[in-house]
């Protein structure tokens, strides 16, 4: 059985060899915050939406945070590996290839999944990170050779400087990733433009056949 630690939603999918899209919400999301999004990104894909078991305020998180913008660094390891096995655990339960997912992640979401990259690489397919920043520093470099990754950053962001994003871009890229970074004039919400850039990202690096 997947691991109780994470009130999930499962949605299999219709389309022959489609990625298994990982829908990691933002703070005070829940296992149903991105359907809709993940359905529009990849038809026919398996979604798998965890919600995040850290609540702040009673708002649903993935790992703690001792203020805006510092992370609980032990915390988040903790709970980054706890992500990674569920992971595993999920595709044993609803029997999807475990090689095949690739996150979708919007702020605290993108913050795990790019967690994720970084301390238990082999887990992601790829990923795309909306509005994310650098996470931690690990302690060992991952390799991430080959794993496609999509940044998507607001230029007008009040909670992510571009300094820090750009050090994420290129923590990903000296692990060996191939990173997209985009920018737009947003802030920290997402546009219909990013959207539709990051469903041609997935088209282009995930192509489900016809």
């Amino acid at each position: 059985m997947t691991d109780t630690r994470f009130i999930h939603r499962y949605v299999p999918g219709n389309a022959e060899g489609a990625p298994v899209l990982l829908l990691l919400h933002g703070t005070g999301g829940d296992e149903n915050s991105l359907l809709d999004f993940g359905r529009s990104l990849c038809p026919g894909a398996p979604l798998l939406s965890p919600r995040g078991p850290v609540l702040e305020n009673g708002m649903p998180r993935f790992f703690r945070r001792l203020a805006e913008g510092v992370f609980d660094e032990p915390d988040l390891i903790r709970r980054t590996h706890e992500l990674a096995d569920f992971i595993g655990a999920a595709a044993a339960e609803h029997g999807f290839d475990p090689r095949r997912v690739v996150a979708f992640g919007y702020s605290n979401g993108a913050n795990i999944a790019a967690a994720t990259l970084l301390l238990r690489p082999g887990t992601l397919a790829g990923a795309v990170l909306m509005r994310a920043m650098t996470p931690l520093t690990p302690a060992q470099p991952p390799d991430l050779a080959g794993v496609p990754v999509l940044l998507a950053a607001g230029r007008h962001d009040p909670l992510v400087s571009a300094a820090n994003i750009e050090n994420l871009a290129a923590r990903l890229r000296d692990a060996g990733a191939g990173v997209t970074l985009r920018w737009s004039e947003a802030g920290h919400g997402l546009t219909s433009p990013e959207i539709a850039a990051a469903r041609r990202w997935l088209a282009g690096h995930f192509p489900t056949p016809l």
